[in-house]
């Protein structure tokens, strides 16, 4: 399926999905917008300056685009969020208001809160937090923008993820099958026996490609990303660190500790409120979309070999098959 829309993409935001998805439409025109140009941007992708908080910033980059992909990320601070998102998103909508071009949000899936089931996309916004509340606000600002007729919008919402390259915005990353790969003890600041939903990025790229050349009647609803069946971070870890033919120990984090390093680690104190993501099983119901779309995402067995493949040396490389 190829969208009829003319026009280019434009991609707010080049951080993993940001970069997956532009790599996903190779040969489509598409520019990348972000403050500053990333230093390993392709030379046939094209890019322009823009700070998603200034709304003249903002239009200007949307200039001539007839899609925009939102994935960008701020600082992960419930202070930076509040203030932060709020007018990013405005500012956004009102750039595709303007130039008349369709909106996908690449999301996460805080605005649910605290749950017991599968999270699925028809759960109610929960004003639940910090966090959690600034995404069920500018959740209802782009559905409200959408309802009213001014902008087409969609959101595609994906759990933690992980992949080739993705370090410190994964909880596999960087401290885990990054450590892995290097022959390293991994470690996990939360419960390595509490099955997790985890997102592979290059799935959730070719997911913002079915988005983007869906028609518009797929458009004002939000989407869950499939993921692989639902394993614990040490089933995944297990899986690595057979591949790589090595034992696995894991260190961790009692998740009674967050509070208290919190007083010293800034980043932790952020994640206390989002502790009901680690102390339940974490799962993400995806049926609508895999009954639109597609179903096939990336076993655990690929997307590992792949991401431990590009975390490590070259001599460890030979034995990994991705």
């Amino acid at each position: 399926m190829r969208s009829i829309i003319h026009g280019d993409i434009l991609i707010l935001g080049y951080g993993p999905v940001g970069k997956a998805t532009a790599a996903a439409l190779a040969g489509r025109p598409v520019r990348i917008a972000q403050r500053h140009r990333p230093a390993d941007l392709p030379t046939d992708i094209g890019f322009v300056a823009c700070d998603v908080l200034n709304r003249d910033s903002v239009l200007a980059a949307a200039q001539g685009a007839a899609q925009i992909v939102l994935a960008i990320g701020l600082p992960y601070s419930a202070k930076n969020w509040r203030s932060d998102w709020p007018l990013a998103m405005s500012n956004v909508l009102a750039a595709a208001q303007a130039h008349k071009a369709r909106l996908i949000f690449v999301d996460n899936l805080y605005m649910y809160g605290p749950q017991t089931a599968a999270l699925h996309e028809e759960m109610p916004l929960q004003d639940y937090g910090a966090k959690p509340a600034v995404r069920a606000h500018i959740t209802r600002m782009w559905m409200a923008a959408h309802e009213k007729g001014q902008v087409k919008a969609t959101a595609l919402r994906a759990p933690d993820f992980y992949g080739p390259n993705v370090t410190q915005q994964s909880t596999l990353g960087e401290m885990a099958l990054a450590k892995l790969a290097q022959g390293q003890k991994p470690f996990l600041f939360m419960n390595p026996d509490q099955p997790h939903a985890f997102a592979y990025v290059p799935d959730i790229a070719r997911a913002v490609v079915s988005l983007l050349d869906a028609p518009d009647e797929d458009y004002g609803q939000a989407w869950h990303i499939p993921c692989a069946p639902i394993q614990t971070p040490r089933q995944i870890l297990a899986l690595g660190a057979a591949i790589l033919q090595q034992p696995l120990v894991i260190s961790t984090l009692p998740m009674w500790l967050w509070p208290v390093i919190g007083l010293f680690v800034p980043v932790l104190a952020e994640v206390v409120e989002m502790r009901f993501q680690w102390d339940r099983p974490y799962e993400v119901e995806s049926s609508k979309f895999k009954q639109r779309f597609w179903s096939d995402a990336t076993p655990f067995e690929q997307g590992v070999a792949a991401t431990l493949r590009s975390f490590a040396s070259d001599k460890s490389k030979a034995k990994i098959v991705a």
